[in-house]
Order: structure tokens, then C-alpha cells, then sequence
């Protein structure tokens, strides 16, 4: 990460439906002894059930806790209280937005992209969602906000894993996946994550990438399996011998490429500015790792809908592969198109 990048305050957009246990894990978050100070941005203080013993000196809008975390309402305009937040930089390490359950957390994690006080004081770290595994299947049918958090995630708590079979757990799962097959997936009772799990991921930072999604270095043969049903029912599913079902979600979509030849900035950037520009509507989120040629160092791009970022981050290390790796998640993503114009940056 540039030095630049490393100043940023990361921020972590914590989402999912209501009743998963979002508010379990925030006033973990706002109580536990962690040692560290997080300013926690959240939309309603009614429904999050907050301990009063725990407000010290509050005024309307920003609660200190015991614990030296602030805690925030978005009475106000997000961009406001960042602004306000920012006033008070190096009072604490991070800052966590809470959407409310039935939010899209497309619009708070495009703010770090917009603002451009908010873009040169903070980074968006990564979308977090808070999923009940004992209904997210049924939402995942009737809610398409419940989709879009699942497909928007960097980090999956999969929580109250207690309440269901292991059968059942296995499904819920296989569902996930085929929304979004490269969030890391952490399964909990009552939220209990280790906050270093879902905090200061760097999920954007692809770098943990190998760490973080195992299934991304088969993502070739994984691709596969989408290939072969164009224009059935996507509702079957595949049993491919090892007892996990992977499922295709009806319009949620994921496409991973990758290229070892170095890229060519002039070629690759107008391609994907343009891509973005022209179907952004239709890609959740995309991130990559770029390895261009006659440059030493990583860029590392992340977007949510047509908004970009990217930035020079470290150099290539000798003990790593340079290669160049993409990850677009959608609905109805134009897959030919978006492969084909990759192989068109490609240099021969």
C-alpha cells in the first residue's frame, strides 16, 4: 500500500439483513476490551439497543463509549460525519458504517468513492455482511436486498450456525457461493468472530487474496461450471462427485480473469473505464490486481458500481508470481463481452 493508502483511515461497511446479528457484533465491537479505538457510524440508535451505563457525556450526535470507541448516528448526511470524524483523526484506528437491514450497501460504500475530502482522509476497507443461516435461503428468494449484501461482501459472518443441521448449514453455504464465491466465510453462534477477522481486512488490498479465497487459484476449472447451462434454468444444480452442490444463482453472476503477460496501462485502463462506464449498472463490485509492463509496482483497483479506485500499492516481490488477476460479480454480467475485451488488452 503507498504511504498515501496506508494514512487513510480504513473504514469497514457492516451490512445484513435485519435480525442477523449486526447489532450483537457492534456492541462487541463497542464494548469489548480490544484496545483499539473505533468510531462506529450507525443509522438508528432505537433499534440497536445500545447500554446507556455505556454513553459517557453525549451529545445529539457522537457517544463516547467507556472503551474510548465514538459511536455515531446518521441523523445527518454520512459525508457530514465523516467530515466531523475526520476532525478528530488520530483519535481512533477505523471506522465502521452500519447499514440498516433492508439497505443496499451499494450508496455508503460508493462515499469513499465520491467525496473527495472523504477519498484523500479514508479508504474503504471492506463490506462485511452479517448473514442468518437459518433464513438467508428463504431471503435470498423474496429479498433482493438480501442478494446484493451477500454479492457486495468482502467478509460473510454466517451467523446463528447453532439453529440449523449440518445439511442444511451445507446448503446455505452452497448458496452463498453461487452469489459470491469469493468473500471469506467465517461460520459463528451470537456473532462471535474474532474482530481482526472482519476489522482492518485490507479486502480490497487483494494481496490476502490467496489467504482469503482458496477457490480463487482454481477459479479456472470453478468457471466451468458456469458455462455449460447459457439459456436453461439456472435453478439446477451440479453434484460434482465430492458431495457440495454448487448451485447457479438465477442472475447473480461472478467471473474471475487472469493473465501472466504484463498489461499495457495505455490498453487496459480506457478498456475498463469504458466497461465500467457502459455496464457499471450491471457489476456489483469489481477488484483486481494489475501487473503492467515496465512498472514494479502492484496496482490494485477496486469499484463499486461505475466508481473506480485504484493505486499503485507495493512493489512486486521477488517471490511472487506477476501476474495480472480481475473479479466481477454482477447480475446479468455480459460474460463474452467482458472476456473478450480483456483478451483484447492482452498483448500478443
Amino acid at each position: 500500500m503507498t504511504t498515501a493508502a496506508a494514512e487513510k483511515i480504513p473504514v469497514t461497511v457492516l451490512t445484513g439483513y435485519l435480525g442477523a446479528g449486526k447489532t450483537t457484533l457492534l456492541n462487541r465491537i463497542l464494548t469489548e476490551n480490544h484496545g483499539k479505538k473505533y468510531a462506529v457510524i450507525v443509522n438508528e440508535f432505537g433499534e440497536i439497543g445500545i447500554d446507556n451505563d455505556l454513553i459517557i457525556g453525549a451529545d445529539e450526535e457522537v457517544f463516547e463509549m467507556n472503551n474510548g470507541c465514538v459511536c455515531c448516528t446518521v441523523r445527518g448526511d454520512l459525508v457530514r460525519i465523516l467530515d466531523g470524524l475526520m476532525k478528530r483523526k488520530g483519535k481512533f484506528d477505523a471506522i465502521i458504517v452500519e447499514t440498516t437491514g433492508l439497505a443496499d450497501p451499494a450508496p455508503v460504500a460508493q462515499t469513499f468513492f465520491v467525496d473527495e475530502d472523504v477519498q484523500a482522509n479514508a479508504r474503504l476497507d471492506a463490506v462485511v455482511t452479517v448473514a442468518d443461516a437459518k433464513w438467508l435461503s428463504d431471503r435470498l428468494k423474496d429479498a433482493p436486498e438480501a442478494k446484493n449484501q451477500i454479492a457486495f461482501a468482502d467478509v460473510i459472518v454466517l451467523n446463528k450456525t447453532d439453529l440449523v443441521t449440518a445439511p442444511e448449514l451445507a446448503e446455505v453455504e452452497a448458496r452463498i457461493r453461487a452469489i459470491n464465491p469469493y468473500a471469506k466465510l467465517h461460520r459463528t453462534q451470537r456473532a462471535q468472530v474474532k474482530l481482526e477477522d472482519v476489522l482492518d481486512r485490507g479486502a480490497f488490498d487483494l494481496d490476502r487474496i490467496l489467504e482469503i479465497e482458496p477457490e480463487f487459484l482454481h477459479a479456472d476449472d470453478h468457471d466451468h461450471h458456469h458455462h455449460h447451462d447459457h439459456g436453461h434454468d439456472h435453478h439446477h444444480h451440479h453434484d460434482h462427485g465430492h458431495g457440495l452442490k454448487h448451485y447457479h444463482d438465477e442472475d447473480m453472476q461472478s467471473l474471475s480473469l487472469r493473465t501472466d503477460k504484463a498489461l499495457d496501462p495505455s490498453t487496459f485502463m480506457p478498456w475498463l473505464q469504458d466497461l465500467m462506464a457502459k455496464e457499471g449498472g450491471k457489476i456489483l463490485r469489481s477488484k483486481g490486481i494489475i501487473s503492467f509492463a515496465g512498472d514494479d509496482d502492484r496496482y490494485v483497483f477496486q469499484g463499486v458500481h461505475m466508481m473506480l479506485e485504484g493505486d499503485h500499492q507495493r512493489a512486486w516481490r521477488d517471490d511472487e508470481k506477476r501476474e495480472s488477476r480481475l473479479v466481477f460479480i454482477g447480475r446479468e454480467l455480459p460474460e463474452q463481452m467482458i472476456r473478450d475485451g480483456f483478451e483484447r488488452c492482452i498483448p500478443a
